[in-house]
């Protein structure tokens, strides 16, 4: 079925665009700066910051307010009440009396001062955990409507390919299932509080060439289709996503903001998307700047609007005077900005703007409720990955054990953080301006736990730099100590203001710094060393996971937010039992890049090169205290139609001695195809909780959409053939085997067809 990509009009909208003036309609059309105060707080901000007087630029009204709380730390309440007035005004002082929609970054929660911060998106996907990252969406989506907020531009469903790409801590994982399934219950949560989510960035920006921020991407149509694309379609058929933002990338030499096939032609006419589109901030002036395929902004704002982007973010740069003057001259004909008039002015409605009173009374809000720090704290304590353990975790009892807690990252709360954190993205430009919640580091979590221990804290190395000279104190405390806790990793920024974020892609994966060295010569004095990494990146450390002298025990922890601390401690001491699951492969080195699980056979073989490219840890991999046994795999009919659901089943076995949660995994393989098929493909996933000793049987209804796949023609089918299914702690892992087979003739698979797996656990019996 072919949509026409525009919304229901009302009568109401018809009519007000009727009375619009060209400059009317294009003010609708831009957003504008309130604030921005010199913040580099967006790709080219400083050379492309707001020129001219506010009150100028919006005497025919406005289409949006960026960032008014996101820029710089303001009060919120008062903020709030400001900007009820400054809707009143445009209500009263503007020809047309529309308000403004308001926009902010809530990637790991609202992006203001003082407002809870949740675990970063990585953590989401180690998690394995929908329904919490709903209640999360839930829990951001009521602090931004507290505050006259209408959209948030987040999530980012960019599936991550390579991870020297520095914006991997924004995305959820390597499986695009995953980040589907993630990413349209954030969108579910959000905007049940009546916030307009914005899948972010609509499509290829994470496939750039060599993981670098903006580069070129070469990725083919079956991979942009196989891979990239099904979380964005998840989130809009499934999910109702009303706003999309576009890639910066240019795949294949077009760039994506100037792109009519994806936006209109897929996005809306096949998917049936009747949400707007907004630019990613300079987008439309980068078709002129920086692609250089427009003689002008003008031209540039001519090629994004026939492209389908409705908005220009974060101000009106290109679809003002450049593409006004081209309007009046009739090089440009009006019609694309009347069919982007027309969504805004919808979206408004739909949101209530058009019958918003603005009314105000100014009351405390607050932004990190014990509501929202419940949900930080299991989401955080669900997505620690326990890499390797040889025993020594849980920590035994503490009581005068003598501990050296050593490392860059130990007394941080920064590196609890990700890049799209308030503190990180903006209060790094207000040093001395506390961070307004409360934010234990590793080092204070860890004192409040570990109760009756004699802790030494070193410092041992920075984050960055080849200072190694502080390694000898932390060598001498680990010997004067029955266990060292060292806490590496990243630090999160901006444009190089860290090691990992928007800007800040890498030529190695080792760890920043000499982070390894003193990993190494800590190791080296013989007491045992448990290492906690804190990144928003996997890095290539089979030197702590297999080499010949290496931690007793690897953590690793994406950004874990606020109450990252508390978990990662509640982990070591065994209050927490680990239950996070690698989101993405754990590299051996930056040369295997870019990798994914997803290979065909010659993608992964070590047999006709010398070069490894094989994982360290494969994707779906993390231990527990407990243990679980996987057993008597089985499918209801083993010979299935390929346009068939079919019914798989699965006995889990808590075997050890204590409760914990095991992230059930059904993964397949297609034997025999026309085109190259993925040695493994997660199909489906479940999280359980299971006491000591129980069983659960848990089933898996599986839809032919996750057996499809581009064929030649670049159709989405389902081929007849012999499909392997397997489960097992990780992709690499077959515990229990079965198979079957489809007949039949080829299926093209529908929009109408279900692309989610119903699991179910169909009985749970105590032993």
């Amino acid at each position: 079925m072919v949509h026409s990509g525009m919304p229901e009009l009302s009568a109401r909208v018809r009519a007000l665009h009727a009375r619009m003036t060209l400059e009317e309609k294009l003010a609708q059309l831009v957003g504008f700066w309130v604030d921005q105060g010199g913040e580099v707080v967006a790709p080219m901000a400083d050379e492309m910051a707001t020129s001219g007087k506010y009150e100028e630029a919006t005497k025919h009204g406005i289409g949006h307010l960026t960032r008014v709380y996101g820029t710089r730390p303001v009060d919120a309440g008062e903020r709030a009440a400001w900007l009820a007035g400054e809707q009143k005004r445009l209500q009263t002082q503007t020809r047309l009396g529309i308000p403004a929609l308001v926009h902010e970054e809530c990637l790991t929660g609202l992006a203001a001062w003082k407002a809870a911060t949740f675990p970063t998106p990585l953590a989401w996907g180690a998690a394995f955990d929908e329904q919490l990252v709903e209640e999360m969406g839930h829990r951001i989506g009521e602090s931004m409507r507290a505050l006259g907020i209408h959209q948030g531009l987040a999530p980012v469903l960019d599936v991550v390919r390579d991870p020297r790409w520095g914006r991997v801590d924004e995305c959820i994982s390597e499986d695009p299932y995953v980040v589907g399934m993630l990413g349209t219950a954030y969108v579910r949560g959000l905007q049940a509080e009546g916030i307009h989510a914005t899948l972010k960035h609509f499509v290829g920006y994470s496939a750039s060439q060599s993981g670098r921020n903006h580069a070129p991407v070469h990725a083919g149509p079956r991979e942009i289709a196989d891979v990239l694309l099904p979380p964005f379609e998840m989130a809009v058929r499934d999910g109702g996503v009303r706003s999309v933002m576009n890639s910066y990338a240019e795949i294949d030499g077009v760039p994506v903001a100037s792109d009519p096939a994806l936006f209109e032609d897929l996005l809306r006419g096949q998917w049936g998307f009747d949400g707007v589109v907004v630019s990613d901030y300079f987008a439309v002036a980068f078709l002129h700047l920086m692609h250089g395929i427009a003689g002008g902004k003008g031209q540039a704002a001519e090629l994004a609007l026939t492209a389908g982007i409705d908005v220009e973010l974060p101000t009106g740069d290109a679809y003002l005077e450049p593409l006004a003057e081209r309007i009046r001259t009739g090089v440009t004909d009006d019609s694309i900005v009347d069919r982007a008039v027309l969504r805004v002015l919808a979206q408004k409605e739909e949101l209530g703007l058009l019958d918003d009173d603005f009314s105000f009374t100014p009351e405390p809000v607050d932004l990190d409720s014990p509501a929202h720090r419940d949900v930080a704290r299991r989401l955080a304590e669900g997505s620690i990955v326990l890499l390797t353990n040889d025993g020594t975790l849980p920590l035994a009892q503490t009581e005068g054990r003598r501990v050296a807690l050593i490392g860059p990252n130990a007394d941080s709360s920064e590196a609890l953080m990700g890049c799209y954190s308030f503190a990180n993205h903006v209060l790094a430009h207000h040093p001395g301006v506390p961070i307004g919640f409360e934010i234990l580091t590793v080092a204070d979590a860890i004192t409040d736990e570990l109760t009756g221990a004699d802790i030494t804290l070193v410092h041992g190395s920075d984050v960055t730099g080849t200072d190694s000279s502080a390694i000898d104190e932390a060598v001498a405390a680990a010997l004067d100590s029955d266990v060292a806790i060292i806490v590496a990793g990243d630090r999160a920024g901006l444009f190089g203001r860290g090691t990992v974020g928007e800007g800040n892609d890498t030529e190695s994966l080792e760890l920043p710094g000499v982070q390894r060295e003193l990993v190494e010569r800590v190791v080296a004095t013989g007491t045992p060393v448990v290492l906690v990494l804190l990144t928003g990146r996997p890095y290539a450390i089979d030197w702590a996971i297999t080499g010949p002298s290496r931690p007793v025990a690897v953590v690793q922890a994406f950004f874990p937010g606020e109450e990252g601390g508390a978990a990662i401690a509640g982990v070591l001491s065994g209050r927490v039992n680990p239950s996070g699951r690698l989101p993405v492969s754990l590299p051996r080195s930056a040369g295997a890049q870019p990798y994914s699980y997803l290979h065909p056979t010659l993608g992964g073989t070590t047999d006709i090169t010398s070069a490894a490219s094989d994982p360290v840890l494969p994707f779906g991999h993390g231990l527990s205290y407990a243990s679980f046994e996987h057993t008597a795999l089985a499918v209801d009919d083993m010979v299935v139609s390929t346009d068939a659901t079919f019914s798989a089943r699965v006995t889990v076995r808590n075997t050890g001695e204590r409760r914990g949660a095991d992230v059930v995994q059904l993964y397949a393989h297609d034997e025999h195809a026309s085109v190259t098929r993925p040695v493994a493909q997660l199909v489906g996933y479940a999280r359980v909780e299971l006491d000591a000793g129980e069983t659960a049987e848990v089933s898996f209804q599986v839809p032919p959409t996750r057996l499809a796949f581009s064929d030649r023609a670049l159709r989405k089918v389902v081929e007849p053939g012999r499909i392997q299914l397997w489960v097992g702690s990780s992709c690499a892992e077959r515990e229990t085997e079965t198979s079957i087979e489809l007949t039949g003739e080829i299926y093209e698979t529908t929009g109408e067809d279900a692309r989610v797996v119903r699991t179910e656990v169909t009985s749970v019996v105590a032993v």
